[in-house]
Formats: structure tokens, C-alpha cells, sequence
């Protein structure tokens, strides 16, 4: 910034001093504003350039005492452009501030457990984007055989999203084990509506897992598709349930399937930062890719399958097009 600036104030000082008239100092002080970097100049840097001025050249006293009511010029003019660049500086800090609280909700309030069955594996990995994440994923084990799950993304970012994922989670966690994804998603619809600002929507897949029969029950909310990877065919199977965001209708009803899950066969569930990833080309990727992957691995365990992908894809896609991401996959073993 110094190296644009410098040039420029040399030059207008040595003409201000070869003339020796005040009077050009409010017509020399205007081309300054022509430099975009000298907006953010701030005071102490001008004066280190006058000071690199007056140990170049020599002097007279008059010509001293003339520099020094220009350098005095040139920062009453970017005084004012200067405080509010200060200003921004404050607000960003402020914004900083606030993201780290909203980080630490995160971390303390919907921390979420995994819990350990005999016949089903679980893994899950969600990464932020940036401090705060937009999404959310929540696992209970009801200890009755039945494991309720969810996988959302809040439209909305800082402490206000980060309370609205904390009262989704005390939303799930407070139910009991007999609700069913569709009962579940009513429910939470009227938390959001009543209690989340009315520019900030949720999108939720909402699955509530029986070990004894092995039958998956979902719902969704404006969420990205679930797919059931059905290992005697090699093959993956839809879950085509949908249903309108959180947070919109009061009086929303929400569809609800079932699913049989056989030995191997695997849940799989995400947020739009998988589905929405877009390759060194700026190309998105297809799913046919992620399913791909997923077969090739199909033999580890789901937490391996996560991480692996996770890092597949970080390797793809374009640093500065990363989103918030999640991926939970639930498998059927013996």
C-alpha cells in the first residue's frame, strides 16, 4: 500500500515545494482520493513516508515547515476514510466474537453420541465449512431396540442457527421412543415455526431405525434423498419420501416409508455439501461417483467409509467452493 502511495506524495511534495505555495496544497492534497488502496491508508504510514521524504532531501526550515502543513493535510484527509475503515475493523471483531460463541454452543450443546448395537454399525462425519456449521445430525438409542437419527441443514448461519439446531435437539431428545418420523417432523415443524426467525428454514431427514425387524421408517423435510445400498444386487435404492422445509407451515403433515434392511445392506444419508460438490472443472460431481466409492468399500466398516469418502472428496473439489458436510451411514451386520 505504501509502495502505491509513496510515488505519488513525492511527487506532489515537490511540487508544493518548488512552488512555496500554501494555496496548492488543497489542489494537490484531490489526487490522492484517485489511489483505491489509500482509502484503508492509515495515519502512521503517511508519516513514515514523510519521514523517508525528509531524509532524502535537504531542507530549508521554510520548506520543513511547509512539508509538515502538507503531511498535516494528507491525513486530515484520510482521517475520516481511516476511522471507518476502523470501524469495519471493530464490526468484523465484534462478527468474530459472535461466531466463537456460536462455535462453542455447537460443540457443547449437540455434541451427540453414537450408540453401539449388536447388529447394526454407524458412522458419521460432519465437517463446517467455516467456524459455525449449518449442519446437524443427532443419534438416540432409546434402549428399547429402536435407534431414532436425524440429518438437517439449517439455513442460516451464527448463534441464531446454532439455536435453532440446540432446539431441535432438545426437540428429538425429549420424545419418546414411539415417535415415528412423521409424528417426529409435526412436531418439530411448530418448534421451528413458533421459535426460529422467519428468514431461517430447516431441512431434515428424520429415520427411526428397529433392530428386532429391521425395518427403517423415515421421513423427510425438503432434505436431500437417502439411499439404501442393497448389497445382494450390488445396487442403491432411493428413498423418495419428501416433504416441505421446517419452519414454513404450522400445519405441515409429513409422508413416511419403510424399509426392510437385510444383512449388509447399508443407510446412507447427506447434506447438499456432498451432493453439491463441484470438481476442479467447477463440474458437479455425480452421484454415480459416490456410489461407486461407497461399493468399492462396502466391507469396511461405516466409519471407515465415511472418513474415506470425506477425504475423496476433499481431494476433488475446489477449496473455495467448500460447504458445510455431512454424511451418516448406517450398516445391517450379523
Amino acid at each position: 500500500m505504501s509502495k502505491e502511495i509513496e510515488p505519488l506524495y513525492f511527487k506532489n511534495l515537490n511540487q508544493l515545494l518548488d512552488s512555496q505555495n500554501t494555496n496548492s496544497i488543497s489542489q494537490l492534497i484531490a489526487t490522492f482520493p484517485k489511489i483505491d488502496s489509500s482509502e484503508t491508508l492509515p495515519p502512521e504510514t503517511i508519516v513514515r513516508i514523510h519521514k523517508k521524504y525528509l531524509q532524502q532531501y535537504p531542507l530549508t526550515s521554510e520548506q520543513i515547515q511547509l512539508s509538515m502543513e502538507w503531511l498535516e493535510a494528507v491525513i486530515k484527509q484520510f482521517g475520516y476514510k481511516y476511522a471507518d475503515y476502523q470501524k469495519l475493523v471493530d464490526r468484523m471483531e465484534v462478527h468474530e466474537k459472535e461466531m466463537d460463541v456460536a462455535s462453542q454452543l455447537q460443540q457443547t450443546m449437540l455434541k451427540a453420541d453414537i450408540p453401539q448395537f449388536d447388529s447394526i454399525q454407524i458412522g458419521v462425519i460432519s465437517v463446517a465449512a467455516h467456524q459455525v456449521s449449518g449442519d446437524y445430525f443427532n443419534l438416540i438409542d432409546h434402549k428399547d431396540g429402536t435407534m431414532s437419527f436425524a440429518v438437517a441443514d439449517v439455513i442460516g448461519k451464527g448463534i441464531p442457527a446454532a439455536l435453532a439446531m440446540s432446539m431441535i435437539k432438545f426437540g428429538m431428545d425429549s420424545y419418546g421412543h414411539s415417535q415415528l418420523p412423521n409424528d417426529g417432523l409435526k412436531r418439530l415443524n411448530r418448534v421451528v415455526e413458533k421459535n426460529v426467525n422467519q428468514n431461517m428454514f430447516v431441512t431434515m431427514f428424520y429415520g427411526l431405525y428397529e433392530e428386532l425387524n429391521h425395518i427403517l421408517y423415515c421421513s423427510s423435510a425438503g432434505h436431500e434423498p437417502g439411499y439404501i445400498f442393497r448389497a445382494e444386487t450390488n445396487e442403491f435404492e432411493e428413498i423418495k419420501v419428501r416433504g416441505r422445509v421446517l419452519g414454513v407451515s404450522p400445519h405441515m403433515r409429513y409422508q413416511q416409508q419403510e424399509f426392510q434392511i437385510h444383512i449388509n445392506d447399508m443407510i446412507i444419508i447427506f447434506t447438499d455439501g456432498v451432493t453439491e460438490i463441484r470438481d476442479q472443472n467447477g463440474e458437479f460431481i455425480n452421484k454415480e461417483y459416490l456410489f461407486n466409492f461407497i461399493t468399492a468399500y462396502k466391507h469396511l466398516h461405516p466409519q471407515d467409509i465415511v472418513q474415506l469418502l470425506y477425504e475423496e472428496l476433499l481431494r476433488l473439489q475446489k477449496k473455495c467452493k467448500r460447504d458445510d458436510l455431512t454424511i451418516l451411514v448406517i450398516k445391517r451386520v450379523h
